[in-house]
Formats: C-alpha cells, sequence, structure tokens
C-alpha cells in the first residue's frame, strides 16, 4: 500500500517581502515546528520539523506520530462517535447500521469473548488434527485461503496462509477477472526477520521463539516447546523458499499464467487439485503467479516436510491469526510480540479504538457510508475535484516540454493520462453486505464470517466483468492509492479532510501537501511500475527503445541517491527496494509545484507570515512528512515497506531547482545537488 501524511499546522523561517498579505489569510504553517538552529540546505526535515520533534512524545500505543496519526485518530474517534450513536437508535435487525453497532458491541464485550474462550476455533482445529495424509493436508490448506492480498499492495505484504490471493484484470488481459496467487506462510512481518544476520533480527527470533513457545501452553499444547521448535524450524524453511521483496516489485518477474497441469509440473508436492478445490477455485483455468520460484519451494515443503510440522504450524498460525480476539491472555501475549517486541509500543491500544478498526476494517464501506455522510461536503469534494484537473493538465503540459521523449512514447503517455479515472471521497457503488450474519456476542465469529464474505465477494469477480470503478480502500482510510491494473486513483475522504486537507487555507499549503499527495498518486501511472501499464491497464511496452532507456538512467540516479540515506546507525534506505515510491514523491512533488504556479495564473503570491508563496509550498511538503518513530519500527519498515521513512521522504525537495533560491542553498551544504545532479523524472 502507499501511505500518505498530512499537513495540520506547519513551520517556515520565512524572509521580508514589500508584500503584504491580508490578515486573514491562512498560511496553513506552524511556525512554532521549526528548528532554527538547522540549515535547510543541510537537513530540510529538521528545518520544518525540528522543534516539533523535540518537543513531541510518540502516545505509549503507538510505534510512530506525525500528522497520518492523529488524523487516524481523529477518525477514529468521530467513526466511534457514529457507531456510539447508532446502537442508542436501535437500528432495525439486518440493517447496515444494525451490523455496525453488534459487530462494534461484540468486539467490546469482554465478558462474551473470555466465555467462548478457544470454542469459536473448535471447527478448524479438528480439521487440522483430522489431517492424516498430504491429500488431507491439501485440503485444509485450500479451505483456509483467503483474499487478504489485493493490488493496492501486491508486492508488500505477508499472510500466514500458504498463498495470498487478490482477484483483478489478467496482466495482458484487461477484459477478464483472474486470481492471482502470492506467497505467504510466515507469521513476522517477512523472510528478513527469519533469516537475516542483523544483531537485533536475531534477537527477534530468539523472542519470537519463545512467544511461540508461551502461546502453546496457553492453549494448553503437549509438548510445547518440541512443537514450538518445529514450527519456527518450518517457517525458516518457508521463507528460504520466498522471493525478495526487490523481485517480488519486478512486474515482468511476476508476470506467470499457470493452468492446472502447469501446477503439477512446476511445483509439485502440493495435491493443487484438491487445493484449489477447497479453496472454491476448482473452476478456474488459468491463475496469475507472482512469484514462481517461491510457489514452488512452498509446494516442494508441503511434500517434503512431515505432516506432524505442518499440523503443529497450521494449529499455531490459527491460534495466532484470532489472538486479537480471544481472552485477555492471549490478546496481551500477541501484542507484546507483535506490538512491544517489533515494533516498540509499550502499550495497547484502548479497546475501543481496536474495536472502530475492526469494525471500519470487515463492514468498510457500511461504515464508509456513513462517514462520508457526516464528514465529507459535496463542497470539499468539488474542491479537490479541481485541484485534481490543475495537476492532470500541468502533467500533460509538462509532457510536451520533455525534449528527450519522442512523439510516439508522448502519444501514449497523454492517452494513458486522458484516462485515467480518478475517485475522490467514496466509491460510485457500495459493498452489499446483507448476507453477513453479525451478532452482538461473536466477536470472533464476526471476524470469521466478514473474512468469508470477503473471499466470496472476491471469487464472484472472476465470473463478471471487470469493474474499472472498484474501489480497493474505503472512505474512513487515511491513504490514497494508484492501482495500475485499472489506471486509476482512490483518494478516500479521510485524507482530504481538515485539518489536512483545508479548503479555506493557502493554495501554496494545500498544493504542497495534498497537491504533492495527489501529484505522487497521478506519477505512480509513470514509475517504474507504473509505467509498464498501458492505458486500459495492460502490462505492455509502449517506450521507444530510447525513451526506455534514458527513462531507465534517470530512476537508476535516483536509487543511488537514496541508497546513501542512513535511516539508523548502519542501516540505509534501499533505494531499489523503494524506487517507485521515490519517483512518485520527487515527480508528484515536480508536478504539484508546477500546478500551483499554474493556479496562480501570473499573478505574484501573496506573502503570509512573512513567507512567500514557494516557501510555504515546499514547507508544507516537508511538513506533511512530519513523523516520530521507534526504532524497532523504523527497522521493521526498512525490512518490509516500498516506501522510505518519511524524513527522508521529505528530502526529495533537493531535486527541484525552485528549492534551492526559495531558502538560499548553498553548494557547501549537505543536501545540495549540482544541476546535473537533480533528478527530473516527468
Amino acid at each position: 500500500m502507499r501511505p500518505l501524511a498530512r499537513i495540520i499546522a506547519f513551520a517556515l523561517l520565512g524572509t521580508a517581502s514589500a508584500l503584504i498579505a491580508a490578515p486573514e489569510m491562512k498560511s496553513g504553517i506552524d511556525l512554532a515546528g521549526i528548528d532554527h538552529t538547522v540549515r535547510p540546505g543541510n537537513d530540510f526535515f529538521s528545518y520544518t520539523n525540528g522543534t516539533w520533534v523535540k518537543h513531541t512524545d510518540i502516545p505509549a500505543d503507538r510505534s510512530s506520530t506525525g500528522p497520518t496519526e492523529e488524523l487516524e485518530e481523529l477518525t477514529e474517534q468521530r467513526t466511534a462517535d457514529l457507531i456510539r450513536n447508532m446502537a442508542k437508535t436501535q437500528p432495525a435487525a439486518g440493517s447496515n447500521d444494525r451490523k455496525i453497532a453488534d459487530y462494534y458491541a461484540a468486539f467490546m464485550d469482554d465478558a462474551a469473548i473470555e466465555k467462548h474462550g478457544l470454542s469459536p476455533l473448535k471447527v478448524e482445529l479438528a480439521q487440522i488434527d483430522a489431517i492424516k495424509t498430504r491429500d488431507d493436508l491439501a485440503r485444509v490448506l485450500g479451505s483456509e485461503q483467503r483474499a487478504d492480498v489485493d493490488p493496492v499492495n501486491a508486492t508488500n505484504f505477508h499472510t500466514e496462509n500458504l498463498f495470498g490471493l487478490f482477484v483483478a484484470q489478467g496482466l495482458e488481459d484487461p477484459a477478464h477477472n483472474m486470481p492471482y496467487l502470492l506467497q505467504g506462510g510466515l507469521a513476522m512481518p517477512s523472510r528478513d526477520y527469519y533469516l537475516s544476520q542483523d544483531a537485533n533480527m536475531a534477537t527477534a527470533r530468539t523472542k519470537y521463539q519463545a512467544y511461540v513457545t508461551l502461546l502453546l501452553k496457553l492453549a494448553a499444547t503437549p509438548d510445547a516447546e518440541a512443537q514450538a521448535n518445529a514450527i519456527v524450524a518450518l517457517e525458516t524453511k518457508i521463507a528460504q523458499a520466498q522471493e525478495s521483496l526487490v523481485d517480488s516489485e519486478d512486474i515482468h518477474k511476476a508476470n506467470h499464467v499457470w493452468t492446472l497441469s502447469d501446477f503439477a509440473q512446476k511445483a509439485p508436492g502440493l495435491n493443487w487439485k484438491v487445493y484449489f478445490d477447497a479453496a472454491q477455485l476448482g473452476d478456474q483455468s488459468r491463475f496469475g503467479v507472482w512469484q514462481p520460484a517461491g510457489t514452488t519451494g512452498l509446494a516442494a515443503l508441503v511434500g517434503s516436510e512431515s505432516i506432524d510440522a505442518w499440523k503443529a504450524l497450521l494449529r499455531y498460525h490459527t491460534i495466532d491469526r484470532a489472538a486479537p480476539l480471544l481472552p485477555k491472555p492471549y490478546a496481551a501475549l500477541h501484542f507484546d510480540f507483535y506490538g512491544t517486541t517489533l515494533q516498540g509500543t509499550p502499550k495497547q491500544a484502548e479497546r475501543w479504538k481496536r474495536a472502530v478498526s475492526a469494525t471500519s476494517s470487515d463492514l468498510g464501506d457500511a461504515v464508509g457510508q456513513v462517514y462520508v455522510k457526516h464528514y465529507f461536503p459535496p463542497s470539499s469534494k468539488t474542491k479537490v475535484q479541481e485541484m485534481v484537473k490543475n495537476l492532470i493538465a500541468t502533467f500533460d503540459e509538462r509532457l510536451d516540454t520533455l525534449a528527450w521523449m519522442t512523439p510516439a512514447t508522448r502519444a501514449k503517455a497523454k492517452e494513458k493520462l486522458h484516462t485515467l479515472r480518478v475517485g475522490v471521497g467514496y466509491p460510485d457503488t457500495w459493498r452489499n453486505y446483507g448476507e453477513l450474519a453479525i451478532r452482538a456476542d461473536d466477536a470472533l465469529g464476526n471476524h470469521q464470517r466478514a473474512s468469508a464474505q470477503n473471499y466470496r465477494y472476491q471469487l464472484a469477480k472472476l465470473h463478471q466483468p471487470v469493474d474499472r470503478g472498484e474501489w480497493w480502500m474505503t472512505p474512513q482510510t487515511v491513504d490514497a492509492v494508484n492501482l495500475p491494473l485499472q489506471n486509476a486513483l482512490n483518494f478516500p475522504a479521510a485524507i482530504l479532510q481538515p485539518p489536512f486537507y483545508d479548503p479555506d487555507a493557502d493554495d501554496a499549503a494545500n498544493y504542497g501537501a495534498t497537491g504533492a499527495t495527489i501529484g505522487h498518486e497521478i506519477s505512480h501511472s509513470f514509475d517504474n511500475l507504473g509505467a509498464d501499464f498501458d492505458a486500459q491497464g495492460r502490462l505492455a511496452n509502449w517506450w521507444t527503445p530510447q525513451d526506455a532507456a534514458h527513462f531507465h538512467a534517470d530512476t537508476q540516479k535516483l536509487a543511488e541517491q537514496y541508497n546513501h540515506y542512513e535511516a539508523l546507525p548502519g542501516m540505509y534506505v534501499n533505494g531499489q527496494q523503494t524506487l517507485g515510491e521515490n519517483i512518485a514523491d520527487v515527480a508528484g512533488l515536480a508536478i504539484a509545484y508546477a500546478a500551483y504556479h499554474r493556479s496562480l495564473h501570473g499573478k505574484p503570491a501573496p506573502v503570509i507570515d512573512g513567507l512567500t508563496g514557494d516557501q510555504r509550498f515546499f514547507i508544507a511538503y516537508a511538513q506533511s512528512w512530519r513523523s516520530k518513530i521507534r526504532d524497532a519500527a523504523l527497522r521493521q519498515q526498512l525490512a518490509t515497506d516500498v516506501h522510505a521513512p518519511e524524513s527522508i521522504r521529505a528530502q526529495a525537495v533537493r531535486n527541484l531547482d525552485g528549492w534551492y533560491p526559495a531558502f538560499e542553498v548553498k553548494q557547501s551544504e549537505k543536501l545540495y545537488l549540482t544541476p546535473e545532479q537533480r533528478v527530473k523524472i516527468w
């Protein structure tokens, strides 16, 4: 997925000017957050955010804090209030409002959860205990298949199921949907946690072994220590079989369509017919296989590792997955490892926050409908749509100025840009939850049924025309996304509400923060992944050889630039792993900057709070990445995420010519790049 930051009130040291701004104008800049001891040209993040960082504590129940997290908390509180009000109105049985109220009530009902114990897992655990043969194992593995992966974040995920699955149009066949399989099987965040020789990773492994043992003992598992040894050993082999994150990001390495006979030939060890029948995919003739080597390796382990080891792993994964909705000892143990050990978060979030998050996840569109009705007025949608149009028009104009681009490639780029589908706020059609049974006393059961219904929703798409207007985020999500397969963007309402996007604030601040966000997502259509897809969302080469070579050379310059950023002592950003996001940051910022100037219609920008328009623009951008993160969480991000850390994303300004005169950046300063070193993509 591609996370966004927001702007609440940001700061900069400005220079005086003869222009005087009207006193009622809002700069959108936090004048108290700046650290005047830092030169902008040495560290732009610390310059714009340093004082804020010094005086801000990370809440005990979070691994990081900043504008995004604050807006998430605001959204949580608003959603909780809406849900509680629903319960008071006694909504009709079977209605969306009733389902929302009952789901939330069940999550909050500690007594019922304690009473149920492990009983909600009884059927699943019995199924695992009954495994006697390899075919039985394949059947259970298939029955656990869920739609827990989607195109929003297909290359950056982990699932405890053997494979993740999403349904979307074919990479080379945009007229038809197909199922995609992705490697899974791990409980820790990524293969690096099992294989890396880094001392912190080694410590995490030791604590993970202890966690597995304690969880099994809590569930009264005989020989818990021996079982834990077998589980961690098998997961380590799964990690060794998986492909790396960098390889998984290469869409050309992911473009493999297999038939059932292909699976039997290329990935022996797993009875694929039994597996797919149990996964309700037996009627499918073709599958997209994202990581073929990983798929082959996982299937081989199913055939070679002992059935008892697999049964132990499946039992553990079942309990581990459910732990947040099991009695308190399970939930506390689960948080202690995944929250405190892996992310450094000392305190678990209050139960009502977790209840809101779970309700919003499992009943996303139902909650979203209520949310936008109260917090996203049509006027906000209209203003954002106007900004989007200006940014797209600016991108279009810039295509005409690229001297290196040949007419043939330019025509294809324009076609893609002109057919880009932009969703603002919320989808045109909402999901139907009519068949989903929600009970006010069955928290875990509600989640299990919601997960199963979502799987049925995804499977149904296999027999329907491709919906290019489908949303992959809910309106209450503080984020945005580019969908290459649909040539579409989603900007949920929650990321477009005050104080992130303030329709009453100065344009410089809105373009610097929200405009750069929109430009970022537009630019993803033309990053190292998006540039491989045409206007129909088809994986196709629309580049002339010389244009492709120029684009590749520029993107590799950017990868090398980011390789030199040290995020933690001795730990550097992986420029190739984060390349797509870095391209979108640099290109999106450049587009937003040009669009801001376009919005002035040739008039000079006003000076507000002593800051010029360009200064406000760049500071709004850098402060939109304002963040403070715990070391453990940052270490996890570096290992698992395709995004560079926020403090480093703010430094993208060094690639824009306009930033240098705005802050009188000197050649001797650390961020200074010669004009030839500045990467200009799009």
